[in-house]
């Protein structure tokens, strides 16, 4: 799977995946959701995307899991979303 970050107008893909929401953390992390799936924890839901942590990778993540770290972790706003991210 492609794992190139790029903006396109006003928004960022990955690979061909248009990304939906976006989180960022203290650590350096960032967390791209590309498809909300049917489950959730902790009544929110689990997200499909790709994330850039110590290692880059495809999966699911709970958005509760984010919401967990406090102030050491924050939803990227729409306007910034299209420049995040390490390239």
């Amino acid at each position: 799977m492609n794992n190139e970050l790029r903006t396109v107008g006003k928004k960022l893909y990955i690979g061909d995946k248009e990304v939906l929401q976006g989180w960022e953390s203290f650590t350096g992390w960032y967390w791209f959701a590309t498809e909300k799936t049917e489950m959730e924890y902790n009544g929110k839901p689990i997200w499909y995307g790709f994330v850039q942590g110590q290692y880059e990778e495809w999966g699911d993540f709970p958005e509760a899991e984010i919401d967990s770290l406090g102030m050491k972790a924050w939803k990227i706003k729409k306007i910034d979303l299209p420049h995040a991210g390490r390239r």
